[in-house]
């Protein structure tokens, strides 16, 4: 009994301690949990917050903005306007429920967007469901390039549609239209992974979403591209909820800008070159012979650069393409053909260098040569009589060259046309030119199993055969011809402004292994070209000018199926003859010959010039079109006939 009553004596202090120990237990549980609340709320808030923002952040690359191009005298040739736009901010036009009712409610927004507006649809239901199942934290644009019409009728009623807005995006335009669309090019779409912005540690920045950025494809613009481009685009961070959707921006970094190009093209010559095209396949290049600028590159026909903004459409495309007058191909780089006469200044300097003939080295014309058995011609079939090199370049006789060509030998001739640049690039700041091909022993035997003999002299002393060269190599030499002598590189591109406002002039360059011409070699040239244009009876007589003198020399190459009379017709032309200012070579594919086709070109162009340039107030003269041939007048220069034996 005594012993039960202790216990029970004792028992209810066990339960108060029991319980003591109890409130202590939760009294240090309690306490760590106030601690672990602390340090997460208070000591490391900081830095979960910081984690949580960056989980919850999206990056968003902005298209830098490109850099333009000009022409010598500040007229814009390529830029970039703001293209107003109607996007739709998804997250505010969600519906709860399924995918199905949001995609109905932004059909119905733009289905009144569009009759408000008075714009055709341009977004499906599926291109809805396509732009929520990416939970893109981006606006899905609705309407691209929208006129003043339709903004004006959207700011109108910009109330009523809530979740639109007006937004503007960057695009590439061409303010000259299709003027120089070969050199100038067009762009496209860059791919996300040519785009690398760099931090400070200059490592790569990695980006969610990339907005669109402009790649040059062609022309200047892709062969230019690293400097047009921006070195750096824009940032944006967006904090989106947990469905991917925007709530906040965070931060912005301002898109970078590339650097402006000024190119040595003079848009009012280049719009004259176009112009003494029109109607035709053929090119154009002017020169400066002073410093080799390249004033006019025209290809024809072209194309409008504009057509490719913001992508080209297919139907354009597949036309452009299917087109059999290769609108996309730019003759003036990438064309070879045969140049005709318009090589033979390049044979007499060779034969006149060579010290094989001199200026009055005189040699009989009866209107054909005879090689062993095969009889070569000269157009004019009655010939030229006795005549000196001065005359053979005015006349342009055919029976002359094969003279010089055969005296001075092949070797000195193909020396001299490798030497004023032909048979390889001149590396002008565009793609896909042409190197072209001056004929050799050594080719012969490689491409045709065969070796070389004299009737291929005669043929290449007159620029036919297997001789090929392009329309800016033929540009270069007439400049050389202009200068007495100096072979400019190509000078397409002239100043570069960077971001910064550091200014670079591109210098002018002469090739280091051009031609060396005696004074009196490259005068009797010359003035034998002079002659062609100023005298009643001269080759090139269809390009004289009033008060400005022109020299030139004609050509005329026989291509395609024998006997059947297609013609490549050409001009070289530079001018005024005393200070040459102006150099230039212009081909028409198909023409009659460089006398009745080229020249008259020629002298169009030129006029354009020294008005609209020099402001000499020249008569125009009328456009020329393509006349029918008089079977009973002699032709201008008519090709050799017959293979060379």
């Amino acid at each position: 009994m005594p012993r039960d009553r202790e216990r029970e004596r004792l028992l209810p202090e066990v339960h108060v301690w029991r319980l003591l120990l109890l409130w202590v237990a939760l009294l240090a549980l309690f306490g760590v949990l106030v601690h672990r609340l602390w340090n997460l709320q208070v000591a490391q808030s900081s830095e979960y917050q910081r984690r949580l923002v960056k989980q919850s952040l999206r990056s968003v690359r902005l298209p830098g903005i490109r850099g333009r191009i000009y022409d010598r005298n500040g007229e814009r040739l390529a830029d970039n306007q703001p293209s107003y736009c109607v996007s739709l901010y998804l997250e505010e036009l969600r519906k709860t429920g399924s995918v199905q009712r949001t995609v109905d409610a932004v059909m119905d927004t733009l289905y009144r967007l569009a009759e408000t507006m008075d714009r055709p649809l341009q977004l499906t239901p599926q291109d809805v469901r396509l732009h929520l199942g990416r939970r893109t934290p981006l606006p899905l644009v609705a309407w691209r390039g929208l006129d003043e019409v339709a903004v004006a009728r959207f700011m109108e009623h910009a109330l009523e549609f809530p979740g639109a807005a007006l937004t503007v995006e960057p695009v590439r335009v061409y303010p000259q239209g299709a003027v120089a669309g070969h050199v100038l090019g067009y762009v496209g779409r860059a791919d996300d992974t040519t785009l690398r912005d760099y931090t400070a540690d200059h490592e790569p920045e990695t980006y969610h979403y990339y907005l669109p950025e402009m790649a040059g494809k062609s022309g200047i613009e892709k062969r230019l591209d690293g400097l047009l481009r921006a070195n750096e685009g824009g940032k944006l961070e967006i904090q989106v909820d947990v469905t991917g959707f925007k709530f906040d921006e965070v931060s912005t970094r301002a898109p970078g800008m590339g650097s402006d190009i000024t190119l040595a093209l003079d848009l009012r010559i280049q719009r004259a070159a176009e112009q003494a095209l029109a109607g035709e396949r053929g090119a154009v290049v002017v020169v400066d012979p002073r410093n080799g600028d390249i004033l006019a590159l025209a290809s024809m026909p072209g194309y409008n650069p504009n057509d490719f903004i913001p992508a080209v459409p297919a139907d354009i495309w597949n036309r452009l393409l299917k087109d059999p007058a290769r609108p996309l191909f730019n003759r003036a780089t990438g064309g070879e053909y045969a140049p005709g006469s318009t090589f033979k200044p390049v044979t007499l300097l060779a034969a006149l260098e060579s010290g094989r003939i001199k200026a009055d080295t005189r040699y009989s014309c009866p209107g054909y040569f005879d090689l062993g058995s095969h009889r070569f011609r000269c157009w004019q079939h009655w010939g030229h009589g006795a005549i000196d090199l001065q005359a053979a370049i005015r006349y342009s006789c055919n029976v002359y060259l094969y003279h010089s060509a055969l005296d001075a030998g092949a070797d000195s001739v193909q020396a001299m046309a490798r030497a004023v640049g032909f048979g390889r690039k001149t590396d002008i700041s565009l793609d896909f030119e042409r190197a072209g091909l001056v004929p050799d022993a050594a080719w012969k035997r490689a491409a045709r199993h065969d070796n070389w003999r004299d009737g291929d002299t005669c043929n290449l002393a007159i620029g036919q055969g297997a001789l090929l060269v392009t329309p800016l190599q033929l540009a270069m030499f007439a400049a050389a011809l202009a200068n007495g002598g100096t072979l400019w590189h190509p000078r397409l591109m002239a100043r570069i402004v960077t971001a910064s406002g550091v200014t670079n002039i591109i210098p002018a360059a002469a090739v280091e292994d051009g031609p060396r011409w005696q004074p009196q070699n490259i005068r009797v040239v010359r003035q034998g070209m002079r002659d062609a244009v100023n005298q009643p009876d001269g080759s090139g007589k269809r390009a004289m000018l009033p008060n400005v003198v022109v020299a030139a020399k004609t050509g005329t190459a026989e291509y395609g199926v024998k006997g059947a009379g297609r013609k490549m017709t050409w001009m070289i032309a530079f001018a005024p003859y005393d200070q040459p200012r102006y150099a230039l070579a212009l081909l028409v594919e198909d023409g009659i010959s460089g006398g009745t086709t080229a020249a008259p070109r020629v002298k169009q162009l030129l006029t354009q010039v020294f008005n609209e340039v020099e402001h000499m107030n020249l008569p125009l003269p009328a456009a020329p079109l393509r006349p029918t041939p008089d079977p009973n007048a002699p032709a201008d220069e008519e090709p050799p006939a017959e293979e060379p034996a």
